[in-house]
């Protein structure tokens, strides 16, 4: 139990440090504006001919950014899935430790990494079966 505790305790600490890298990443995006970025392609899809498991990711994020959380789950449901573990997380083990009653944290556990992992391999496989099998384009 205490290995866990320890844990835990390193998580809130990795998360913390994200959140000015985070807010940095989302300032320089608004600071550059969307048109001044140079267009990506992915180099899976260029070489494969098919999506590839992180396409649509950053589309997730900027309408989860812009709290269109519906069409954020539809570009990748990876994205969504993340910010509702961080959020929750993070703010669960914030209200631990300014010693709100009751509140003892979210406890990590193994399965939030193999549902993301499904996650990923879902969608994976659903987005290349629609381009693929039925010319579909996401």
């Amino acid at each position: 139990m205490e290995e866990k505790r320890c844990l835990e305790d390193q998580l809130f600490r990795i998360g913390l440090a994200a959140l000015p890298f985070g807010a940095a990443l989302v300032f320089l995006y608004l600071y550059l504006n969307e048109k001044q970025l140079l267009p990506g392609f992915c180099v899976f899809s260029v070489l494969f001919g098919a999506y590839c498991p992180g396409c649509g990711g950053t589309r997730a994020f900027l309408a989860l950014f812009q709290g269109r959380l519906l069409l954020s789950f539809w570009y990748h449901p990876l994205v969504p899935y993340g910010a509702i573990l961080y959020t929750g997380f993070m703010f669960t083990h914030g209200l631990h430790r300014l010693g709100v009653k009751g509140i003892r944290g979210w406890r990590f556990h193994n399965w939030y990494l193999w549902a993301g992992a499904g996650i990923l391999v879902l969608n994976f496989l659903v987005k290349n079966i629609l381009r693929l099998g039925f010319g579909i384009l996401l």
